[in-house]
């Protein structure tokens, strides 16, 4: 027959292994399913942070693409109206150029005509003037 201790032991085992369950065993495993909840928890927030900001990646370098784009269009448009006032100053230029131009053509054929009657009025003159050096004699 089994001694009597032998039940007081086993009395005492279960007894014990229920505190410990109690005071010890519960509080761990409540602590480690709270711990589990709280990383599942973080992890989603991980995610969700993420994606977050993989979309304002991606929204930000669209706006990126969109803005040089904009940019190259205005850049364009602000090079072809500089192209356009270029022509027409140049265009004004030449078109000052050639009046002065033909203006200067008039000056200097009037100026030559001025001279050209200048000279016929004398050229009689200077006939006489070469005649009377090459006979010797006066005409």
């Amino acid at each position: 027959m089994p001694d009597e201790s032998l039940f007081i032991q086993i009395v005492n085992f279960l007894f014990l292994i229920w505190i410990l369950n109690v005071l010890l065993y519960r509080p761990i495993r409540n602590i480690l399913i709270q711990r589990k909840e709280k990383l599942s928890n973080l992890e989603q927030n991980i995610e969700t942070l993420s994606s977050d900001a993989d979309e304002k990646d991606s929204e930000f370098s669209t706006g990126i693409k969109d803005a040089r784009a904009r940019g190259m269009k205005e850049k364009e448009a602000l090079m072809q109206a500089a192209a356009d006032q270029e022509k027409e100053v140049i265009e004004k230029i030449n078109k000052k150029a050639q009046a002065d131009l033909a203006e200067v053509r008039k000056k200097i054929a009037k100026d030559a005509e001025a001279v050209r009657a200048s000279l016929q009025q004398e050229i009689d003159a200077f006939a006489e003037a070469i005649g009377e050096k090459i006979i010797g004699r006066a005409i």
